[in-house]
């Protein structure tokens, strides 16, 4: 039965009998502690209402909540128990896991790292820590919170899940799979532990097996909404490697729309795609386009400056990784260091004050923008630096005006396969991200980045190559030899050895993990076996099948 908290009364209105109190919190902590969690919120719920505000109650209430899906209410609840406890440990951690299952790892971290501040040796805040770390895909910090973890407490389960779950993202589904077992061990159908295993099957070629673990794991009554959409696309890819198109897209529906519950109070509306029609329409209106002065590389600044741009899952990560094999390549990986300059002159999308800005205005953000990228671990100069960060796409203008002799590197695909694996894939939620969790949203999407990147191109003019995935695929030499001449490169034949690379990566993308197999054509014309459910956006994306040359 779902609840909802009401403003509590405060200890202001209501004369407080302390020895009373106390009883009440320890009848709630017995509850919980017999494991009856369902009785000890509804209890503390009525606790809180009635004005006794305390952090262990609100936590307790902070459960309940979350397993209905309820995150909002939850982080309400868990931002007032900071408010009056704010050094307690607990509620930090809780606050903390909350805004990670709603996507907020850097304001989960902020809670982390307040309470580490406060005792470094609770195993709990480093595992946690390492979740939050995992999911704004920092794999390296990540498995050293979740190692420390476990030097506190050996056998952590949030830790040993959390390190599968990087195996797993790096292709080492042997260690994964030893690892999810160990969890499971001591902890029967713990969800994170499952899901890492269900991959493992798929990687070994069993999606039988895959599938029915998580037709188990979905019975799970145990399971939060978040797990119950995780489990739903993992059996979508299960039904997949069968050849059960209609089954699996069933699957990722279930999944998106979970998804589309959960983040809509933050995240709903199609802010992102009214957005990039409005900057459009813009720069349809023929505007004054202020053409920045070339600039030659300073010192500390990189020799080539190269933008990989394009729609996600359009293969702008096989081929950073690609590059990355050069030794004269500096990339950065899925960072945006253009934001501070974003927020300055695109607030708004009449990019006046963008095509007005004084060089001084300029030069400051270039600075601001190397100094991210240093801080990111990208050593920029003079070498040839690559940027990868495909919904910078959207910051065209920004970079023409920033960085006028960059050079873009604009990755294409089939529409079909790119708004199909958009609908498929997990990404960190955001506002353009949110438009994936429908077929139709992914597909206006794609038409409106699309179609602003095309009316931009030929205004800003500046020196942009094509790459077409299915190309790179099936001549990756020949590809590779076009763009590094775009680029200023000589092609090298580490270039090619980017599975073992890619195993090696900080940061991971929903990317990471296929590609530490090597160069695979399996995605190529996935969309085929797709072709009923996508018959509803066809009328979307055939204009730009046309247009981009990939045929009927």
């Amino acid at each position: 039965m779902k609840f909802t908290i009401k403003s509590p009364q405060t200890s202001q209105t209501i004369a407080r009998n302390p020895d009373a109190d106390r009883a009440a919190l320890q009848s709630v902590a017995q509850l919980a502690q017999a494991g009856d969690m369902e009785a000890a919120a509804l209890k503390a719920a009525q606790l809180l209402q009635g004005g006794l505000e305390h952090p262990y109650l609100m936590n307790i209430v902070s459960v309940k909540l979350e397993r209905e899906g309820n995150l909002g209410d939850a982080l309400k609840v868990l931002s007032r128990a900071r408010q009056i406890a704010p050094t307690d440990l607990g509620v930090l951690n809780a606050l903390g896991l909350i805004l990670v299952r709603l996507e907020r790892p850097v304001e989960a971290l902020e809670a982390f790292d307040t309470a580490l501040t406060l005792d470094k040796d609770l195993p709990f805040l480093h595992a946690s820590r390492g979740l939050a770390l995992q999911m704004v895909g920092r794999l390296d910090w990540a498995e050293t919170a979740h190692r420390r973890a476990l030097e506190l407490w050996p056998d952590h389960p949030i830790a040993l899940a959390g390190l599968a779950s990087i195996a797993s993202q790096k292709g080492d589904h042997t260690t994964a799979r030893e690892l999810a077992e160990k969890v499971l061990a001591q902890h029967p159908g713990y969800a994170d532990a499952e899901l890492t295993l269900a991959k493992a099957d798929l990687a070994a070629k069993d999606a039988p097996a895959a599938e029915a673990r998580m037709r188990r794991q979905l019975a799970d009554p145990r399971l939060t909404p978040l797990e119950v959409a995780n489990a739903q696309s993992a059996l979508g890819d299960a039904l997949d490697a069968q050849g059960h198109a209609p089954e699996a897209f069933a699957a990722y529906e279930a999944c998106n729309t979970a998804l589309k519950s959960l983040y809509a109070p933050r995240f709903g509306g199609d802010g992102a795609r009214a957005f990039t029609q409005a900057m459009t329409r813009w720069f349809a209106q023929g505007p004054t386009w202020t053409k920045t002065p070339a600039r030659a590389p300073r010192a500390n600044e990189p020799r080539r400056h190269v933008f990989l741009l394009g729609f996600p899952r359009s293969g702008t990560t096989l081929l950073e990784v690609a590059l990355a094999g050069h030794p004269d390549v500096a990339t950065l990986e899925e960072q945006d260091a253009l934001a501070p300059a974003a927020r300055v002159f695109m607030a708004s999308p009449a990019l006046d004050r963008l095509t007005q800005a004084s060089e001084r205005e300029l030069e400051d953000l270039r600075h601001t923008y190397f100094d991210l990228c240093r801080q990111a671990g990208a050593e920029v100069a003079g070498k040839v630096f690559l940027d990868r960060f495909p919904m910078n796409t959207l910051k065209l203008p920004l970079i023409a005006r920033l960085f006028p002799d960059a050079v873009i590197l604009f990755a294409e695909r089939d529409p079909r396969d790119v708004v199909l694996s958009c609908f498929r894939r997990r990404f960190a939620m955001s506002a353009p991200m949110y438009e994936f969790l429908t077929l139709e949203g992914a597909a206006r999407f794609y038409d409106a980045v699309m179609g602003f990147a095309h009316k931009v191109r030929p205004v800003l003019g500046q020196s942009i190559h094509t790459v077409r995935h299915e190309a790179l695929v099936a001549d990756f030499e020949g590809e590779m030899r076009k763009i590094c001449d775009a680029i200023g490169l000589e092609f090298t034949a580490e270039m090619a050895d980017f599975g073992a690379r890619t195993a090696t990566r900080a940061i991971a993308t929903p990317s990471t993990a296929q590609l530490t197999g090597g160069l695979s054509s399996e995605g190529v014309g996935a969309w085929r076996r797709y072709e009923d459910q996508l018959k509803p956006v066809l009328p979307l994306l055939t204009p730009w099948v046309e247009r981009l040359g990939y045929g009927a």
